[in-house]
């Protein structure tokens, strides 16, 4: 099936559910049985699936990711862009920058309480690609 372009705009630093707009992407692929397969185009963003019910969980995981890569590190160097520049890039390795995802009857086959994620990690608006491929058995 084609590759679709998914553009996304972000203002801030955050995580944007997107798997509705995945979702529509790929029911109009009329696939059954098959696979989804995402991919950020960036450095400072990523992809993520985790817990889409309660948005105390999103907020959880954002501050937990500001924890581990905070902007007063003293070893930081990387800075052109600014002092999220370096952070930025450290949280989107923790990360994913693709993600893969079966479908089942054109449906893709995530958990009860599982969302698909933007993790924008800039503070600036951005406008993020991620590429989306589906394919069938």
């Amino acid at each position: 099936m084609a590759l679709k372009r998914l553009e996304i705009a972000t203002s801030g630093e955050s995580f944007y559910p997107i798997s509705n707009e995945i979702a529509d992407i790929v029911s109009s692929q009329n696939i059954s049985h098959g696979i989804v397969h995402l991919f950020c185009m960036h450095t400072s963003c990523s992809l993520t699936i985790s817990e889409a019910f309660d948005p105390s969980a999103k907020d959880d995981l954002e501050k937990f990711l500001k924890y581990l890569a905070p902007r007063n590190l003293d070893f930081i160097t990387h800075d052109a862009e600014g002092p999220d520049d370096s952070p930025s890039h450290m949280k989107s390795l923790l990360t994913s920058q693709s993600l893969s995802i079966p479908l089942e009857n054109g449906i893709m086959c995530l958990g009860t309480w599982q969302g698909i994620y933007l993790c924008e990690f800039r503070d600036e608006p951005k406008t993020r690609t991620i590429l989306v491929k589906t394919m069938s058995d």
